[in-house]
């Protein structure tokens, strides 16, 4: 499956019907009124979110989405039927976009949640609406008004736990391979990832935690260059980042750098997200050589918390350092469950009027 996680559409809610002008005509009511009914109402467009989905393709071949228009009024006061809403499904994590103004309409996070980006026209008035004294026989209504039409832009953010970062081929795709059931694909060779993966990996208790693997980021990825500038926005919803470092690099400080320095550059808070610093493919070294301990020293230094020492290939100090995932994410989680319940017992307490 081709992973889009940008796209454009047009969307076009359904017009209003019309009202009727019609009069009563019934053998035995020689004054017969004004009868004819409103226009229903055109059906509006709806943005619905659904966990089954994971990316926009289904945007890419399909661009103009149309609601049913409302029906014109009928007589004997009747009320045209109103036109069916459309509902589009798109991915959890989906940002709306105006695209004439850019604003931002909505963010659907959670499955099931909806947002309406395009009204249907409010159906026109039968000539009943304007019987009054002066008038007893009207012989006007109103059209149905048309829909709202709009231009939109859907951005995909996907909704991972923890982000694996780092330059290419620093092994995040084999690290989320090996601790879940994701498969994606891997080689000797920089840019193999050229999507976001992301995989379930199971804590002890037996809860699921998505995982994201970001393709490689390189220096000048906030300014577009490489792939890194298309899926920073994926690391933005992240509550922590697993840094991955290649200790065979030609300078592995560099690398831890380059990543934070576009960190930094990006903004949105990506540099103050909480981190956990691993270095990577030990099984190719010697794990207590000098080279190795000052490579773990210097970056110790840097980051200010301490640095793991792993192997994803061959599973190696993967224990330790999910113990470690889980105890910052319990307390990530607890930390976000007081705060919001100090925010729920201030909106409860009454305020204070000074007399």
């Amino acid at each position: 499956m081709q992973f889009i996680d940008q796209a454009e559409i047009q969307v076009q809610a359904g017009d209003g019907g019309d009202g009727m002008v019609s009069f009563r005509r019934e053998k035995y009511v020689p004054a017969g009124g004004p009868n004819g009914g409103n226009g229903g109402r055109g059906g509006s467009i709806v943005l619905q979110a659904d966990e089954n989905l994971q990316t926009l393709l289904d945007f890419r071949y399909m661009r103009l989405f149309k609601a049913d228009n409302g029906q014109k009024g009928g007589t004997s006061n009747c009320t045209g039927a109103s036109g069916r809403d459309r509902i589009i499904e798109v991915p959890c994590g989906t940002m709306i976009y105006d695209l004439e103004t850019d604003e931002l309409i909505g963010d659907l996070t959670t499955h099931g949640q909806t947002l309406k980006v395009a009204e249907g026209g409010k159906g026109g008035l039968g000539n009943h609406c304007f019987l009054s004294n002066r008038n007893r026989a009207p012989e006007n209504a109103f059209p149905g008004q048309p829909g709202e039409l709009r231009s939109l832009r859907l951005e995909l953010k996907l909704l991972a736990e923890v982000g694996i970062i780092g330059l290419p081929n620093a092994g995040k795709s084999t690290l989320i391979s090996a601790l879940s059931a994701a498969r994606p694909k891997i080689a000797n060779y920089p840019f193999t990832t050229l999507v976001p993966n992301l995989g379930v990996v199971r804590k002890p208790s037996g809860d699921g935690t998505v995982f994201a693997d970001i393709p490689g980021l390189i220096e000048g990825a906030h300014m577009g260059i490489g792939l890194g500038h298309d899926f920073l926005r994926h690391v933005e919803r992240t509550r922590l980042l697993l840094h991955l470092v290649d200790v065979t690099a030609e300078d592995p400080i560099a690398d831890y750098q380059t990543i934070q320095g576009e960190l930094d550059a990006y903004g949105r808070g990506l540099s103050d997200r909480l981190q956990i610093l691993a270095i990577n493919k030990l099984d190719t070294v010697d794990p207590e050589s000098e080279e190795v301990q000052a490579i773990a020293s210097q970056l110790e230094q840097l980051s200010g918390t301490s640095v793991y020492r792993i192997s994803a290939a061959a599973h190696m100090g993967l224990d330790s350092l999910m113990q470690r995932v889980w105890q910052e994410l319990d307390e990530l989680k607890s930390q976000e469950e007081e705060e919001l319940q100090a925010l729920e017992q201030l909106q409860s307490t009454p305020s204070l009027v000074e007399s």
